[in-house]
């Protein structure tokens, strides 16, 4: 019969009643219309970074119109903030939201499907103690792993990091995967410098950190393709190629010259 770790069940039970007063790791998961995922990713998250640390799980609403916000605070947790918003304006600004509110010193965030599993974050976690700002997780880097991906997302992907490459000369393979962990000091100054509310935002934050000279970590990981997908690929390769050129006319009239 299985029985948990030791430690592991008190651990989670001390989260779920006791406040935390200073997180070392804040996970943020932007949200929308998630009604059936949201309990299990926040119960996925909690199984595996409930070991002891003090940390703080954010759940950044994008206006859902079902239940998802009420189904997280039925959970009565003690450590789960929820950002609600009256609109859906667009992940990116969910993420914004999310990062900006967070308290950790080391702040992740991480898609409500649970494409890269939680467990990836030790891989990330093992990049900052490098020295590393940002670490990327990478379905594209040496040693990641994809499954159930279709035929037309592979080449939607492969198209879009060509791109990239060539118009944001950024040196990653894969800028889109919606599993990225910052330092506190990192998400602050990129986030808050933070334009594009879309799926582009990513691409905006990384390409904002290499024209900062921060130290930016790509980290293979494993990706499953989860069923249920929001995406609609055709619209947003439209959208990102628009977004392409809005990160450029930005840098070129400076409005990234605070950052």
């Amino acid at each position: 019969m299985y029985s948990d770790p030791p430690g592991v069940l008190d651990a989670f039970e001390r989260w779920q009643r006791e406040p935390v007063d200073h997180p070392v790791l804040s996970v943020v998961v932007p949200a929308y219309n998630e009604r059936d995922r949201i309990v299990p990713t926040i119960g996925a998250i909690a199984a595996h970074v409930c070991d002891g640390r003090p940390w703080e799980l954010l759940v950044s609403d994008d206006g859902s119109s079902d239940d998802t916000v009420d189904r997280v605070h039925r959970l009565g947790l003690a450590n789960v903030r929820v950002l609600s918003a009256e609109a859906n304006t667009g992940k990116g600004d969910a993420v914004r939201r999310g990062m900006l509110a967070a308290r950790g010193d080391r702040v992740l965030f991480a898609d409500a499907d649970q494409s890269t599993p939680i467990e990836e974050l030790d891989r990330l976690m093992a990049a900052l103690d490098e020295g590393f700002d940002v670490a990327v997780g990478s379905r594209a880097a040496d040693g990641a792993t994809e499954a159930n991906r279709s035929a037309a997302r592979r080449l939607v992907s492969a198209t879009s990091r060509a791109l990239i490459r060539r118009a944001m000369r950024l040196d990653l393979s894969d800028t889109q995967c919606g599993f990225k962990l910052f330092t506190r000091a990192a998400a602050q100054r990129l986030f808050a410098a933070q334009t594009i509310e879309g799926f582009s935002f990513d691409l905006e934050v990384l390409y904002l950190a290499a024209r900062l000279g921060m130290e930016v970590a790509e980290v293979p990981v494993e990706w499953i393709d989860a069923p249920g997908s929001k995406v609609d690929t055709s619209r947003e390769v439209v959208r990102f190629l628009r977004d392409l050129r809005v990160i450029r006319r930005n840098d070129a009239q400076g409005v990234y010259a605070h950052a």
